[in-house]
């Protein structure tokens, strides 16, 4: 009885996360939500019948067995939260940007709003070299960085969940690093300069910071 139990609790779990909010998107991506919904439904249907079946029987198992239901209450009362700096700063690089000459021209007045993603395949995959003397703004959270004076305006981005979630991050300069974690509006200019990071080897782009602004944390937090 205590295994059909588990699985209704971990299929109203999964019912809870997808359907009834979006808290889902903490570990998947946003077109996943039906496909949760509906195995959400299954798992919980199939402990429902499970259950009455074994009412029926007057079959019990060890009551040691209720302890399985510990993990899916945790999943009820402590949902994880999305992936942070802590994550990112032990992320695999991204794979390099793909060489580009398509990227159209950014507007001469006024910072432009851009993905993580887009800020970095211009840097090095743009041979026109669009971004240079032109202000953006980036969002993201704040991951600390090794060097003195720099820190990393961050965004994961997911290829499916958030077990294959790999960092996007670019050096921020000119501004003091706000508190790990927090979401923050980078605005700035790109800096067309190469830094190797001591413990990886990896080049990061970087941004010199005109305008740092702490904001909420956005509905989908991963690019």
């Amino acid at each position: 009885m205590s295994q059909n139990l588990v699985l209704m609790l971990l299929g109203g779990a999964l019912l809870r996360i997808s359907a009834f909010s979006t808290t889902y998107v903490n570990y998947v991506k946003p077109g996943f939500r039906p496909f949760l919904i509906a195995a959400g439904l299954v798992i919980f249907a199939i402990g429902l019948v499970g259950l009455v079946r074994r009412s029926a029987e007057h079959h019990h198992g060890p009551r040691v067995a209720w302890l399985l239901c510990l993990p899916v209450f945790a999943v009820f009362l402590i949902a994880p939260p999305a992936l942070g700096s802590f994550a990112a700063a032990r992320s695999a690089a991204p794979p390099p940007p793909q060489g580009l000459d398509a990227y159209a021209p950014l507007k001469d007045a006024g910072p432009t709003e851009m993905t993580m993603s887009e800020f970095i395949g211009r840097v090095f995959g743009d041979s026109n070299q669009t971004l240079k003397g032109k202000t953006v703004e980036l969002t993201g959270f704040v991951t600390p960085a090794k060097k003195k004076g720099q820190w990393f305006v961050t965004r994961m981005q997911l290829a499916c969940c958030a077990a294959d979630a790999y960092a996007l991050k670019v050096i921020v300069r000119g501004s003091p690093q706000p508190t790990s974690d927090s979401w923050v509006r980078v605005t700035g200019t790109w800096v067309p300069t190469e830094v190797d990071d001591d413990a990886t080897g990896i080049v990061y782009a970087e941004l010199d910071a005109s305008e740092v602004e702490r904001v909420d944390p956005p509905s989908e937090p991963y690019e």
